[in-house]
Order: C-alpha cells, then structure tokens, then sequence
C-alpha cells in the first residue's frame, strides 16, 4: 500500500482555491458598488442570513461588520420561520448568503422581507435562482471548482462566499473613513485592544500629577512624592518642565539632605518624554529598556524649543500592567 502523501494533496487544494478565487473580480460591478451603499445608508440593522456552512460565512460576516461600527446580527433561516421574522424591521437591510440561491429554508424569510418591502442583498451563484430573483442587490458569484478529490464538498465556494463578505466590509470601512482609533472603540479588550491602547488612554493626569515648583524645598518634593505614590515629582518652572525627583533619588541623598534644601540640588535633568500618541506596548519597551518605571507623556506636537516643554500626564507601568500588557 503506498503512503498518502498528504502535503502534496493540501498543496494541489491549495492551489485550486488561490486560482479559482481571482474570479471574485467579477463581481466587483455596478451591483457591488450599490450594495456598499445601501449597508452604508442603513438607518437599522444589517442582518446576515444563511444556512448550513452558508449560515457560518453570514456569521461571520456579521460579526465583522459589528466589529467596525456597523450594528448587525446573524438569524437563521430555520429559526426565523418559528416567530424570529419579527427581529426584521422595514428599515433595515437583510444579506442572504446561499451558494446554490434555492435554499428552501430561506424561502419564507424572502417573501417576508418582500411583502414589507425590506431591502434584500441576495448573495448566490446562481442567476435564475430563487435568491436571486428576490433580491433587491442580486450578487452572482461566479461558479467555482471545489478543491476536494470529488469537486462536490463546499470548499472553494464557500471561501468565495467569505471572500465577498470581507471585501464588502473593507469597502464600507474605506466609505466610513474607518480608523484604528474607531477600531479601539469596538475592541477594548484581548490582544487587539492592547496593540491600539495609546499612551492618552491610560497616562495620569489632572490634580493626579505629581508637580512641583522649581523653588520648592526638598521636604515639599518628598511629601509630593508621598501624597501622591508614583515615586516620582515632576519639577516645573513657568509650567514648563524642568526635571523630576524620584523617591529613588531621596533615598540615595538621605545622608546630605537638609528641610531647606532647594530641589533643584538633587533632581534629574532632562526626563525623558513620550507622546501621548505613542502606543502603550511601546512606552513598556521603553520602560523595560530603561529599567524605569515611569515616563512623563507630552503634547503629540513638536516643540521648537525642547527646554519648554508641558507636562500631559505621566504613564506609570502599573497603569501597563493593570491593562494586561506585559
């Protein structure tokens, strides 16, 4: 019996999928562009719907489009016809997703949205077929070759079904003038929420700094320190920076310290700064490299004098670590 050579067969369905796929270009038509617009000019809910590995792919769909701003929900065809029809309303829009177009259980959930006139983006390969002629946006995918040894189980086609969905979603983001910064909003947790946390986001700031004038005594700058507790004060003249003191450096001078003695004797000159904008992982590098535990946060502007510069806030690294970064 010979042996299977299983690499040389997940490369050959590879390669059947990535050739077939340029044929999504066909698609990207007069019905595409109008389909963009109605998702973008919807003043309800977008709603996914699909059964089988079809109701996967509209599951999916949904979820990205949620993940950008645009609110959406996947419902199942099957469960629709047993009183979820209600969940569609006039003003929002439905995208079916069926691969051959003559699903039976989408049938009713078709006449429904017909009957009160809710807009209907029908997503099939089949031109004659029941979603299609239903739809207000037809959307024919072209006929595809699946990549299993029989040609008959759903591989490529549904990659081509997916591979609408997303391109579809990116176009609407292009129309929403999407941003990392939106994209927080919707992802505040997990590893995505990390990677676009900012600086602004999690600095202190406010009657929570730490600040001292210039001419202040020592004994001023360590109860600032205390009162405070980030182990730092941030020395100022005119409201601009001028340098900082830490606990660190109070302890190391305790010998020679005298109540009136000024701090600009004992501080550290030119602190390093970060922009507000910088992301939060990278001030951790910094802080990691440095082997420091704070860094003082500036303006996301550029200061054409470096000696006046203005404090934003301070990002300690218990702020870092209280959001998960490590």
């Amino acid at each position: 019996m010979s042996k299977i050579n299983y690499i040389k067969i997940a490369k050959k369905a590879a390669a059947i999928q990535i050739s077939e796929l340029r044929k999504i270009n066909k698609v990207f038509g007069k019905t595409f562009v109008e389909a963009v617009e109605l998702i973008a000019s919807c003043k309800g809910k977008v709603i996914a719907a699909g059964i089988g590995k079809s109701g996967i792919i509209a599951r999916k769909v949904s979820a990205t489009l949620s993940s950008v701003g645009i609110s959406s929900f996947y419902l199942n065809p099957g469960e629709a016809n047993h009183g979820d029809l209600g969940q569609i309303e006039r003003k929002d829009v439905l995208i079916v997703f069926s691969y051959s177009g003559n699903t039976a259980e989408i049938t009713n959930m078709l006449k429904y949205a017909n009957r009160f006139n809710i807009k209907i983006i029908g997503v099939a390969s089949k031109s004659d077929s029941l979603l299609i002629k239903a739809s207000d946006i037809p959307v024919v995918l072209p006929i595809v070759k699946e990549s299993d040894p029989t040609g008959m189980v759903p591989t490529t086609s549904t990659s081509i079904s997916l591979l609408f969905g997303d391109c579809l979603s990116v176009a609407l983001m292009s129309k929403m003038k999407f941003s990392k910064d939106r994209f927080k909003i919707f992802h505040p947790g997990g590893n995505i929420g990390q990677t676009l946390l900012l600086v602004k986001d999690i600095m202190i700031k406010g009657n929570k700094l730490p600040v001292i004038n210039l001419n202040k005594t020592i004994e001023s700058a360590i109860r600032v320190i205390n009162d405070k507790k980030l182990g730092i004060v941030v020395v100022t003249k005119n409201s601009f920076v001028k340098g900082f003191l830490t606990d660190g450096d109070c302890r190391r001078a305790i010998k020679s310290i005298k109540k009136d003695d000024k701090i600009e004797k004992f501080m550290t000159l030119k602190p390093l700064f970060v922009s507000e904008n910088t992301t939060a992982s990278k001030a951790l590098a910094i802080m990691n490299e440095r082997k420091i535990t704070s860094l003082l946060v500036k303006a996301d502007k550029l200061e054409k004098n470096k000696s006046k510069i203005k404090l934003k806030g301070i990002i300690h690294i218990h702020s870092l670590l209280k959001h998960g970064l490590r």
